[in-house]
């Protein structure tokens, strides 16, 4: 399963946008690398990555909302605020329950998908907010929706690399949900399991080799060493094989590359939404050169997939403790005996 990019918006005529302000940074509140606000009696600023937003207090919380990216779905379902979304786009990429049902029930719209957004019915549902990853090609499409009285609010959460940052965001849709005790709450149970089992990693007594992702074509895409996959491998207590690397960005390598980085390595995790090794073999048959692939472990991201749906890039985007806890439960599975794995799934 390939992560899907989904969206959430946000009226014109209530919020203004503009590009990097010079506003010093001393004033604001930080939520993450990205993301900063700043509150003050009458108004609340968002800057995220390079867009700010301006919102007078009697302009939110938000009532009825868009989501365009299923990652925000997650935030949402996990505050538990389902009722405020009207539409959704490419729905059959959303692993939530109850927005399913939603949906079914014709209470959230479709407003179309990646290749086309249905502005018209957008613009008819009068959304409050729409929230979604800026993506430049889509950059005339944000233009007619801002318009026609629409304000688009850009947040980049897939850029964050720690992984308790990207949770972080809950705190950003409580401010904007009117929810901000229930968030910082959630947040706060959240950054307390993580830490708590990143110390119980500690305990464990090896410290293995790990390989992640796959390839596609002729390319092996491994997470940079500063990425948010590294960082799990490395609070898990395990060693990645580009622990050395600096980069927050995937780094390309040919098999033979890979190849002659991993042989001692382990557990092969993030080996996408494979059913099977078997599967996994027919794609390519180069991974059998390789000893994780014949000796070690090797474990996909489908453990929480429903048809095109997978719950790893929805709610594991939010509960940093539960991926965190499947990667110690792979790499030292006698610390937590009784765990059965949430996201990850051991291939055969």
């Amino acid at each position: 399963m390939k992560s899907r990019i989904f969206l959430i918006f946000a009226i014109w005529a209530l919020i203004s946008c503009k590009r990097d302000p010079k506003i010093s940074s001393s004033q604001w509140i930080s939520v993450s690398k990205y993301v900063q606000y700043n509150e003050t009696g009458e108004a609340l600023k968002l800057k995220s990555g390079n867009f700010t937003y301006d919102f007078k207090k009697n302009q939110i919380p938000f009532k009825k909302v868009i989501l365009l990216n299923a990652s925000m779905a997650g935030y949402i379902s996990e505050l538990g605020a389902e009722d405020l979304i009207i539409g959704v786009s490419s729905p059959e990429y959303i692993f939530s329950e109850k927005i399913q049902e939603k949906i079914k029930k014709g209470s959230i719209q479709n407003v179309g998908n990646e290749q086309k957004y249905d502005v018209e019915k957008i613009i008819s549902l009068k959304p409050d907010a729409i929230f979604t990853n800026h993506i430049a090609s889509f950059d005339n499409t944000y233009q007619l929706l801002k318009n026609n009285g629409i304000q688009v609010i850009f947040l980049d959460e897939y850029k964050e690399q720690k992984p308790l940052e990207k949770t972080a965001y809950l705190k950003l849709f409580g401010k904007l949900f009117g929810m901000n005790e229930k968030a910082e709450a959630e947040y706060a149970e959240i950054e307390k399991n993580y830490n708590e089992l990143r110390q119980l990693a500690l305990k464990a007594k090896e410290k293995p080799l790990v390989l992640a992702n796959e390839m596609y074509g002729d390319v092996w895409y491994l997470p940079g060493g500063k990425t948010s996959v590294a960082n799990y491998i490395s609070d898990a207590n395990a060693q990645y094989i580009l622990n050395n690397n600096t980069e927050e960005k995937a780094v390309t390598m040919s098999f033979e590359e890979v190849f002659s980085k991993a042989k001692s390595v382990k557990y092969w995790v993030n080996a996408g939404n494979h059913i099977s090794k078997k599967e996994m073999l027919n794609m390519n048959p180069f991974y059998g050169k390789l000893d994780v692939f014949n000796k070690g472990y090797v474990y996909g991201i489908g453990g929480r997939e429903k048809e095109k749906a997978n719950d790893f890039f929805e709610s594991g985007i939010v509960r940093a403790d539960w991926v965190l806890k499947d990667y110690i439960k792979i790499f030292h599975p006698e610390l937590l005996p009784n765990y059965q794995l949430t996201y990850m799934k051991e291939l055969k």
